[in-house]
């Protein structure tokens, strides 16, 4: 299951949360939804921890995400564009979110047709660049120094988008069921 070696050159065992799940045709499949579940809540974590060091607290990961992508190459984004590209299906997280970035000042409605539109505020603008400071002082230089070279990230990263379609058509077969 695990071709890892640990101490005296002993197989490392496979970390899984459900032994069950890892009994099957893929055990590795297990290992990387432990990891996943655990990077899933660390990120959680840093992303609302980071973003309360730039001086604004009580921000949801979800809400963390938005304020950055309505900032991302600063052009306006609707609610639609915002649930497709952070891949959330219930449209009213984003809504609240919007709404809770705007009453704090971060981001400003428009309109383009008879869309709502968002865009980035001076003020939401200067928190994503304080955010970016806390993020390069505390985990840019962490990472690095663990090794991993920018293009293997890059090469997880597309990995793992990849696996994420695979779920996608899962969840679909799975809602037919």
């Amino acid at each position: 299951m695990n071709d890892a070696v640990g101490e005296k050159g002993r197989p490392c065992p496979a970390i899984v949360s459900s032994a069950h799940l890892a009994d099957g045709a893929l055990p590795a499949l297990s290992e990387f939804e432990f990891g996943l579940n655990m990077l899933i809540h660390a990120y959680g974590r840093w992303m609302v921890r980071c973003m309360a060091a730039a001086g604004v607290p009580d921000l949801s990961p979800l809400d963390v995400q938005v304020l950055h992508h309505v900032v991302h190459r600063d052009r306006p984004k609707t609610i639609a564009d915002l649930c497709l590209v952070l891949d959330v299906e219930d449209t009213h997280l984003v809504t609240y979110a919007a709404k809770k970035l705007q009453a704090l000042g971060l981001v400003a409605s428009g309109r383009r047709g008879k869309e709502k539109t968002l865009i980035a505020s001076q003020q939401g603008r200067a928190t994503c660049e304080r955010y970016r400071e806390v993020r390069e002082a505390l985990l840019t230089g962490a990472v690095a120094a663990t090794g991993i070279a920018p293009d293997k990230l890059s090469e997880i990263a597309a990995l793992m988008r990849a696996l994420s379609g695979h779920y996608d058509q899962a969840a679909r077969a799975a809602a037919s069921l």
